[in-house]
């Protein structure tokens, strides 16, 4: 693949944009991000910044929040469904990106993306099982099993997997307007916020509100664990800013798990085991990148 091919990449979040052009090498050589509005001006946007570069890229990846249609035999193959995002529902964001362009489009949910990055240059370099779980406005998780990306019926959605809530110790409801106390309803930045009434970024390292989320972290981990069997679990996303919430998490992983998994990178070295990524927050838009290639 030469050197001089340029690819693009658009990490599609419900917040922001994030467009780049790269190499096959991971080399970002532009880069532009803007908020999420509504489909037509923000799908214009990204168009027009792969339009002005001065070397057309070859591809497009695009990791995209969703849910997102995958199935390459599905009349809606392609689209954001039934996204929450008002004006984002059943809108064709890589036949649109292709149309415009004229060149091959690659889309997975920004999740996989990010896990793809990752795995192409970052903290799953030389692995073919593992996960990329995302904790922030939501909670995503992506995974790639001997060597493929995981999709299946739709996609993984790991945040909605239901973890025990103890009431007694957390009366907290939950924010996810579907299920209410899922790991997403329970753990994300926005349910830090409500529980507690401050964002976490405000709450100091050693209030109650960490403790209590990484053992709901750990609870969601520790299944993943047991039916996925990873070689590694990459946490990003802005609640694992919080510095202390990694080892803590190592910390309740191990106790759940109780021994039980008796492996080396479990029991001797989990800090090598549960890790940031390696990519930090451009894991998104480099997987992106990836998906292109």
């Amino acid at each position: 693949m030469s050197a001089y091919r340029r690819f693009g990449g658009i990490e599609a979040g419900g917040t922001k944009f994030v467009c780049a052009v790269g190499t096959a090498m991971g080399q970002v050589l532009d880069q532009v991000r803007f908020p999420t509005t509504d489909p037509g001006e923000t799908l214009g946007r990204a168009i027009d910044f792969f339009r002005r570069q001065p070397v057309p890229v070859a591809s497009v990846g695009i990791g995209s929040f969703g849910p997102v249609d995958l199935n390459p035999s599905s009349l809606t193959f392609g689209q954001i469904t039934t996204a929450p995002k008002p004006g984002w529902q059943n809108v064709d964001i890589a036949g649109r990106v292709r149309y415009e362009l004229g060149v091959p489009t690659c889309l997975d949910t920004d999740v996989n993306a990010a896990a793809l990055g990752e795995h192409r240059w970052g903290a799953a370099q030389g692995l073919d099982t593992f996960l990329y779980l995302t904790v922030g406005t939501g909670i995503g998780g992506g995974a790639m099993v001997e060597g493929r990306l995981l999709h299946g019926l739709v996609h993984p959605e790991m945040g909605h997997m239901r973890i025990p809530h103890d009431w007694a110790q957390d009366p907290f409801p939950g924010v996810c307007p579907h299920h209410g106390d899922c790991l997403e309803g329970l753990a994300t930045g926005p349910a830090v916020e409500r529980r507690w009434g401050r964002q976490g970024i405000d709450l100091p390292a050693d209030h109650p509100a960490w403790a209590l989320e990484a053992r709901y972290l750990a609870l969601g981990l520790a299944n993943l664990i047991v039916v996925l069997s990873p070689q590694r679990i990459i946490l990003g996303g802005g609640v694992m800013h919080q510095a202390q919430l990694f080892p803590a998490v190592r910390r309740e992983v191990g106790a759940l798990l109780g021994g039980y998994v008796r492996a080396p990178a479990l029991m001797e070295r989990i800090e090598e085991y549960i890790v940031p990524p390696d990519l930090g927050d451009r894991a998104g838009v480099l997987g992106a990148i990836a998906l292109a290639l």
